[in-house]
């Protein structure tokens, strides 16, 4: 006989105190720390607890009785479903507030070294349409909101229930995608190229994807728009008869006709059991294989397969603080360590003897290499590996020492062994950009034996978002 789940409590009259880092608010009752999305300081709210640990608890908000004065009104139609853009319900000063904290935070708590004062936030010119880079999913049968079921006839019948739809992954769900009719993040033109090949796939009968059966043709679309004007789109399908691919060929023809503006259209036949295409063929139904982004004097060539900056006008920004805190001198070497595209390379190479940048995509190294060309820059050098693997003692035997490393890791930060070349290595500076502060604070923990925090520079890069990048100094101690 199984055991009857007991019903929470509603907890009444509950203050929100705080922001996490998460991206929730977070309110304390006694000795437990309750996570709350949607939820701003200051609201007084009723709340449900959905999940309870030893010391602490997710819960959702069931009654708002009253509103915080420290309130913006969402700007978007999925607030509160969609997993992006938890924080428009906060306006964007005290967005910029809760991330300086959390930088703040991080260094104290997790690294637990000598700090200089960190320099205040620099927000986001751009709040809304800043993003270059958005990816869809296709779904057979989207996530229906609580309105959308109340209004079906029959809500537990899985046929009514089953509508097409494209747009982002419910958090946490693999199989689960929300249907966006529009998105503030990116340029209008992304939405109208996305509902209309939503439109022409659902009225010529294209399969959508079955998240879990994988069975279907259309996959996920990938929109890029930089700043340049150019646009990119490349769409992914599993097709595995001739009348798919026609099915799918016409859906490419659709998109080619009615967006003479996409400069670069694309398309990827996966028939993969994930989503990944690092390793296939990319093929181009028009136009060339690529676009182009711009800074300052330099051109960027972007494939798609590469990484780009997101935010590239709030790029310039960061790549522009990277510059002056690296403070290079004609004579030194540096290395870029995860360079990608080569951009924080190129940025920097004018100020240096030379720039070696290192990146596990071999593609972004390509087009690295195809960029110092095309910028005319002859003093880098790009190579592509783990970097764990490619950054050993021999390498810089062979390239010589860095005085100054330049270090971007993804989220997850440095391998420790990389962190040991680099002590090994000695550089004068380290640059560390990081999008995760809680693990920069830990390397920067493992580094402390040999250096020190000489600069600390927040920039925001997704505003709306609990995402925050900082930029650290890091200088050799006597």
């Amino acid at each position: 006989m199984s055991r009857k789940r007991r019903e929470q409590p509603i907890i009444e009259n509950v203050t929100i105190t705080g922001v996490a880092a998460e991206g929730k608010s977070l309110v304390r009752i006694n000795d437990l720390v309750v996570f709350v999305p949607f939820a701003v300081p200051g609201d007084v709210v009723d709340l449900k607890i959905l999940k309870k640990k030893h010391s602490y608890a997710e819960a959702v908000v069931v009654k708002y009785r009253e509103l915080s004065n420290v309130r913006a009104v969402p700007f978007c139609e999925h607030f509160g479903t969609c997993g992006g853009c938890k924080w428009q319900n906060l306006p964007y000063e005290e967005q910029l507030r809760y991330k300086q904290q959390q930088v703040v935070d991080c260094l104290t708590r997790i690294a637990k070294v000598a700090l200089p004062q960190i320099s205040p936030i620099l927000g986001s010119d751009e709040v809304m349409f800043y993003r270059n880079k958005l990816e869809y999913s296709f779904s057979n049968m989207r996530w229906l909101t609580a309105e959308e079921l109340s209004a079906l006839d029959d809500p537990d019948n899985t046929a009514e229930r089953k509508q097409p739809g494209l747009g982002f992954h419910i958090p946490g769900a693999f199989d689960k995608v929300l249907h966006i009719n529009s998105c503030k993040l990116q340029a209008e033109i992304s939405d109208r190229i996305r509902n209309a090949a939503f439109n022409y796939a659902v009225e010529h009968g294209i399969p959508f994807i079955n998240l879990r059966s994988l069975d279907g043709v259309l996959r996920d679309m990938m929109v890029r728009v930089v700043t340049t004007g150019q646009i990119m789109v490349l769409v992914q399908a599993k097709v595995s008869t001739n009348s798919e691919h026609e099915q799918f060929m016409g859906l490419m023809q659709y998109l080619s006709d009615s967006f003479p503006q996409i400069t670069s259209l694309l398309y990827v036949i996966n028939n993969k059991c994930n989503d990944t295409f690092g390793d296939l063929d990319v093929k181009v139904f028009r136009g060339e294989g690529f676009i182009y982004e711009t800074m300052e004097n330099l051109r960027f060539k972007i494939g798609p397969k590469s990484f780009f900056q997101t935010n590239s006008r709030q790029a310039h920004r960061l790549y522009s603080v990277v510059r002056k805190l690296a403070d290079l001198k004609p004579e030194e070497v540096v290395y870029d360590l995860y360079t990608g595209t080569g951009t924080i390379a190129q940025f920097i190479s004018a100020q240096a003897k030379k720039v070696v940048g290192i990146e596990y995509v071999p593609e972004a190294i390509e087009d690295a290499k195809v960029n110092a060309a095309l910028n005319n820059i002859d003093n880098t050098e790009f190579y592509a590996g783990d970097m764990k693997d490619v950054l050993n003692e021999s390498f810089i035997a062979r390239h010589g020492a860095p005085d100054v490393i330049v270090t971007d890791p993804p989220r997850a930060g440095m391998h420790p062994d990389v962190v040991n070349v680099i002590l090994s290595a000695a550089p004068k500076r380290i640059v560390y950009v990081s999008c995760n502060p809680a693990t920069q604070a830990r390397d920067i923990a493992l580094l402390d034996r040999s250096y020190r925090v000489a600069a600390v520079q927040p920039v925001d890069m997704f505003p709306h978002t609990q995402h925050v990048e900082v930029v650290t100094l890091l200088e050799k101690k006597c």
